[in-house]
Formats: structure tokens, sequence, C-alpha cells
């Protein structure tokens, strides 16, 4: 009983701290490819994942490339997402527990799509979504328009589970996606289309960040369309 209040009142302090989702993974299977010591991974088998949705006005402006407009909103987004994981992460502290707050858009290695630990995945496991044909978390109420920020912690808390949904018969991002990196089977996923398209798109005068947010824009889930 004590890791399902542990949840719930974790969940309504992060709710309270303005997050559109919560949700808990069980990382013990996969920790070990985090870019951590090992001393700290062993200490830990939760990771929490907080989504924060985007602005539905500023992606109906992406067309074809990233906006000003956009750039400016997703690097906001990111600090905000980062100031909530520090304060989940003093509210643990408190409680004499250890919390590890990964930044929601620190890369190690761009071009491999490398960071502290990967995001996407831990929303999968934490029940946020599946992993969808733009390599992107896709969520069933928001799409992709979505970031993520997660925390990694020895907080005794129960886990969710991952969901069995995939995009099904819907291909709004594969058709518009400009670098045509996107296919049909989620696993073909051309990384490196992608990561010469953002390259190209940072370059754009007062972009200066590896962004793109087409296909973002063209998944858009049940509750942003």
């Amino acid at each position: 009983m004590k890791k399902e209040s542990n949840y719930q009142i974790l969940k309504e302090y992060c709710l309270k701290e303005g997050v559109d989702l919560f949700g808990v993974a069980d990382i013990s299977k996969i920790k070990h490819k985090f870019n951590f010591p090992k001393s700290i991974l062993k200490k830990i088998n939760r990771a929490i994942c907080l989504g924060v949705r985007l602005s539905k006005g500023v992606l109906m402006e992406i067309e074809d490339k990233p906006t000003l407009l956009y750039s400016h909103h997703y690097k906001n987004l990111n600090t905000y997402l980062d100031q909530l994981a520090f304060r989940v992460s003093l509210f643990l502290g408190r409680k004499s527990e250890l919390a590890i707050p990964v930044p929601s858009s620190q890369i190690i290695d761009w071009k491999k799509q490398i960071s502290h630990a990967s995001h996407k995945e831990i929303g999968y496991l934490a029940g946020l979504g599946w992993l969808g044909r733009n390599n992107l978390l896709v969520n069933e109420d928001f799409g992709s328009q979505i970031r993520l920020v997660t925390i990694l912690t020895s907080f005794n808390l129960k886990s969710d589970k991952p969901t069995n949904k995939t995009c099904g018969s819907c291909f709004k991002c594969l058709k518009e996606c400009p670098a045509q990196a996107i296919k049909k089977d989620p696993k073909k996923f051309d990384h490196i289309r992608c990561f010469e398209k953002v390259k190209e798109f940072s370059k754009m005068p007062g972009v200066h960040q590896y962004i793109c947010g087409v296909c973002i824009r063209a998944c858009s889930g049940r509750k942003n369309k």
C-alpha cells in the first residue's frame, strides 16, 4: 500500500505544479543503458516521467520548417520542464530520497541521439504513450505535441504499465516529413536523414538549435485536433 500512497501523493503534487502527463516507470531492466555511474544506478529502480503539451497555436504556424516562434517556445518549454523536475527533486530530497532530474533536452551526441537517459523510452514504460513512426512518444490525447522530462529516484513507488496501442493506420507524419526519414515501419526510421535536416534547420537565422516540428504538428492526438 505504501507504493500506491506514495504514487498518489507525488502525482497530486506534480499536477498542482502544472504537468499534463504523469507516469512512473520501472527502469530496473533498462537502467544499464543510462549514462550515469553504476554507483548511482544501483540505488534507483523508478523513473518519474512528466509531460507538458506544446502550444497548439504555435504549432499551427509551422508548415515545412521550424519558425522563430516555435524555436522560442521550444526553448522556454524545456526550461519550464527542467524547473518542474528540479522542484520534484527537491520535494523527494526533503523526504530523504535520491532524486536525479534528467535535463529535458541535453544531448550528449546529436548524431547518435544519445542523452543521459531516453525520455521517450521511459515515457513508454510509464504508460504515457507508444513509440510512433516519427520516432517520438505518441500520447493518445496529445499525440507527439508534448515535451518530456524525467526524474530518476529511489522513492518507493508503484509503476505504470506500457500501453499496447500503436499508430495503426495513421500516416500523417510520414506524408509531411521534410527529410523523408519516416517510414511505415517505426523500426525503419532514418535517424541520419532526420539529423541532417535538423542540422540544416539549425542554420536558419534565429533558430540556432536542432529542431523541426513538422511531424509534431501533424501528430495531434484526440485533444489537440
